[in-house]
């Protein structure tokens, strides 16, 4: 990038600099960063594409496309990402929310009574997204949110005070159940499930951008669930609604899971894309 680089030029420069890397929404990504980089939003870009680059702004936009083609995530050079319409802080202390969190968040949602006060867990929050989602739709909810990890919460506490519900939602550093008294009506998690054999061979983005804590699932991947389970059923009202995001294929081993640990009607259901990975069940 030297002489005069304009809005135009520079996305399409870094498009292909991105695809010979293998990103896989090179165009979208060159207009994030660069709308980023300029302080704009992305029509900006299409308004004004003869615009030319200052140094500065060349510079700025040059350090954030060699970050990202050496692996690091664009949700991280942001600072933030969208989830379920709200905003949210990001960073290497907790895994950035993907779309099929979303997803386990609308069933939530859909299964959590309306017509009285409920109490809901949500069991290792990373960036809270869950618990704050919970607080911000349901307005009879007491959350309580969940991490090993103190890095993780307080970043969560950051995104419940963006969205302001600070003071709708408990944040507790604990393993597990190791430290939660009480019983809850609604129990969500997206818990470790990553088979340890596979995490090397994750994205680099993934792999050696995100807390291994959040990603190792140990053999087999359902290691974490098992734990998380030992203790579940001794917290749950009767007639609770425990919802789990899994990985594609463990559906069977994890409600075999949760039917050793007491629960029933229980259901495995896919992700938009035709993959397990949701198990629903309820206490009896």
């Amino acid at each position: 990038m030297s002489a005069e680089w304009t809005v135009r030029d520079v996305l399409n420069w870094t498009r292909s600099y991105f695809q010979s890397a293998g990103i896989s929404q090179p165009r979208l990504e060159a207009e994030t960063l660069l709308a980023h980089s300029l302080n704009v939003d992305r029509l900006y870009l299409y308004l004004s594409p003869d615009k030319s680059l200052t140094p500065e702004e060349r510079e700025r936009f040059r350090s954030a496309i060699q970050k990202r083609r050496a692996g690091i995530p664009l949700q991280h050079l942001l600072g933030e990402t969208s989830f379920l319409g709200l905003r949210f802080r990001v960073g290497s202390q907790a895994l950035v929310p993907r779309p099929e969190t979303e997803e386990l968040v609308e069933r939530a949602l859909g299964l959590a009574p309306r017509d009285r006060q409920i109490a809901c867990l949500d069991l290792g929050t990373g960036c809270g997204v869950i618990a704050v989602c919970l607080a911000k739709c349901l307005p009879n909810a007491r959350v309580t949110a969940v991490d090993v990890s103190a890095e993780a919460l307080a970043l969560a506490r950051e995104n419940a005070i963006l969205n302001g519900v600070i003071d709708r939602i408990l944040f507790m550093e604990s393993d597990w159940f190791s430290r939660i008294d009480g019983q809850y009506d609604l129990v969500v998690s997206n818990p470790p499930y990553v088979p340890r054999s596979e995490v090397e061979g994750l994205a680099v983005e993934v792999r050696d951008h995100e807390p291994r804590l959040a990603i190792d699932g140990g053999e087999g991947g359902t290691e974490r669930i098992r734990e998380l389970t030992q203790d579940l059923r001794a917290h749950l009202e009767p007639g609770a609604v425990v919802l789990l995001e899994i990985g594609s294929g463990q559906g069977r081993e994890v409600a075999t899971i949760l039917s050793h640990a007491g629960l029933a009607a229980i259901a495995v259901e896919t992700d938009l894309s035709g993959k397990e990975r949701f198990v629903i069940a309820r206490c009896p």
